[in-house]
């Protein structure tokens, strides 16, 4: 049961995202892109989320073309999900319109940004569209994504959530910011995405926790099965957009490939997406935390089995950054 006590703290956490909200608060032309253009010399994804390193016979400049190829899914899978990120925001927001106020105002903060990212993100893909070459397909529709993740249980919903919004600080603070290597202008997306995102993954967690203290065992055991089934979800999107991204760069790429170096370039994508947006989630150690605090060990026996054929997808290259707490 929520104490008095925690509803003050919480207050005062709310109240928090709001100032720094106001702080640290961008517009998409006049502060991100500011006229530029992507810097197609340099890499986009860095090796540490893109594992460019690990498929031994490309060349540099592959590498670097394969980077670009990722980059480009990158933002794209940003602005999914926060598709479904927003709805659901505002469908809490709207249930607790009538009550305390500074709760209502960060959460509208939150959908007003997260409605923002989304159309930095698909001005991302018109710039890149009109540079690089035809023949990028995006696997999946955002509007079906998010009725496909909405018709789970709040608590899966704000659990995946959590999940995302903390990798996404751990890419930014671990390989992005790092790597003086990348186009300036895709490196600066992810600076003032990731000065956002902070907010919203303390109001994420201040979400779960408040779901989670109304739930009896029963209902988590079934929302822990509707989080399993997300992930599991979100492992189809991401093998479709694999096999997608490696025949797209097979086919620009000015290297001519045998099949069974194909093969391992699907592969190399593969495990690369599935690093980017399940494994090293799960593994950010804020969101194990916070989730596993939630859990019998029943259930977190539950989530592990799940999660256990894809933890293969770690970097094996000396030097590469793991996500790191938040």
């Amino acid at each position: 049961m929520t104490t008095q006590s925690s509803i003050s703290i919480d207050h005062a956490r709310y109240a928090k995202c709001i100032e720094v909200s106001k702080r640290v608060r961008w517009e998409i032309d006049r502060d991100v892109i500011r006229g530029r253009s992507f810097d197609y010399t340099k890499t986009f994804l860095p090796a540490g989320l893109s594992l460019v390193g690990e498929i031994d016979f490309l060349s540099a400049d592959d590498r670097r073309l394969l980077s670009q190829v990722q980059g480009r899914t990158y933002a794209y899978v940003f602005g999914l999900v926060e598709r479904y990120i927003g709805a659901k925001v505002m469908e809490i927001a709207h249930a607790r319109a009538f009550g305390d106020q500074v709760e209502v105002e960060a959460l509208v903060r939150m959908t007003d940004e997260e409605l923002k990212h989304q159309a930095l993100f698909r001005k991302l893909e018109d710039m890149m569209a009109a540079d690089m070459p035809a023949g990028h397909v995006k696997t999946a529709d955002p509007n079906e994504v998010a009725r496909a993740v909405l018709a789970a249980s709040t608590w899966a919903v704000m659990a995946l959530t959590l999940d995302i919004e903390l990798f996404t600080q751990a890419h930014y603070r671990a390989s992005i910011e790092p790597d003086a290597d990348l186009s300036p202008l895709w490196k600066d997306v992810f600076l003032f995405h990731w000065r956002e995102e902070s907010q919203h993954a303390i109001l994420d967690e201040l979400e779960l926790v408040r779901e989670n203290a109304g739930l009896t065992k029963a209902q988590r055991d079934a929302a822990v099965g509707d989080l399993i089934a997300l992930v599991g979800a979100v492992d189809g999107i991401l093998q479709a957009q694999a096999q997608a991204d490696a025949d797209y760069f097979c086919a620009i790429a000015g290297t001519a490939f045998t099949d069974v170096q194909r093969a391992q370039i699907h592969a190399g994508v593969l495990k690369a997406y599935r690093w980017q947006y399940i494994v090293s989630g799960v593994m950010e150690p804020r969101f194990q935390k916070v989730l596993f605090a939630m859990l019998d060990d029943e259930q977190g026996a539950r989530i592990k089995a799940a999660l256990a054929p894809l933890t293969y997808a770690v970097p094996t290259q000396p030097g590469i950054a793991l996500p790191m707490a938040a």
